[in-house]
């Protein structure tokens, strides 16, 4: 216990970086998730195909080996464009590294979430809200986007968390996350256990708040609606 009280402030500034890492990536993946949906249902085909691809590749290979893919060959792809452009060297930090991973894999999560939502919206309420002279940009912020978050909520909650938990691997690129630096306490001290245990706390803590925010944002948005009787 007493190394643990030693080691709390370097771990709770490791959880901090934590969390900076998934809510960054979280607004990345949303935004991408967006974009990507629109892209899916739109009448474009190449819009359609190169989403697909997209869903496709981030979807089937493994986050560390994406995560690996672009800490290393990203920095391969700076050097070469610096030394193209007789530029001085661009180093690709490890932060910014973990944040574009992640929220592009998710990113492809999202996407599927939020088509499946706006889906979902029947679309005779689309076309009442153009009926009662409502713009597009209108018929999109009254009706179609509101609905749609509520439909996406559930899938939504499920990534973030799954998310969260995936930022552990951002420790194989050096990143001075709780994960990496009790690995490092773990190995000085001689009792990895008690930091490892330690992190699993602070990740049940950080899930648990989230868990009960998405609670609360279900229920609002749920508000009026009348639950199927099963």
């Amino acid at each position: 216990m007493d190394v643990l009280i030693e080691y709390s402030p370097s771990l709770l500034a490791g959880a901090w970086v934590t969390l900076q890492v998934a809510v960054l990536s979280l607004l990345l993946a949303v935004s991408t998730g967006l974009f990507g949906a629109a892209c899916k249902l739109s009448k474009i085909a190449p819009l359609r195909w190169w989403t697909a691809l997209y869903t496709t590749i981030l979807r089937g290979v493994p986050d560390l080996v994406m995560m690996l893919l672009v800490f290393y060959g990203g920095q391969v792809l700076l050097n070469q464009i610096s030394d193209y452009f007789e530029w001085h060297m661009i180093e690709l930090n490890a932060f910014a590294a973990g944040v574009l991973t992640i929220g592009l894999i998710f990113g492809a999560y999202f996407t599927e979430t939020f088509r499946g939502a706006f889906q979902a919206v029947p679309v005779g309420q689309m076309e009442a809200g153009r009926a009662y002279g409502m713009s597009g940009w209108q018929v999109f912020r009254r009706i179609l986007f509101p609905q749609m978050l509520r439909y996406a909520l559930p899938g939504m909650g499920n990534n973030w968390l799954v998310l969260l938990k995936s930022t552990a691997i951002v420790s194989m690129i050096g990143l001075s996350d709780m994960t990496w630096l009790a690995d490092q306490a773990g190995r000085t001290t001689h009792q990895p256990f008690a930091f490892y245990l330690a992190v699993c706390v602070l990740y049940l803590t950080m899930t648990s708040v989230s868990n009960a925010l998405l609670q609360r944002l279900e229920r609002r948005y749920n508000v009026g609606v009348r639950e199927a009787n099963v």
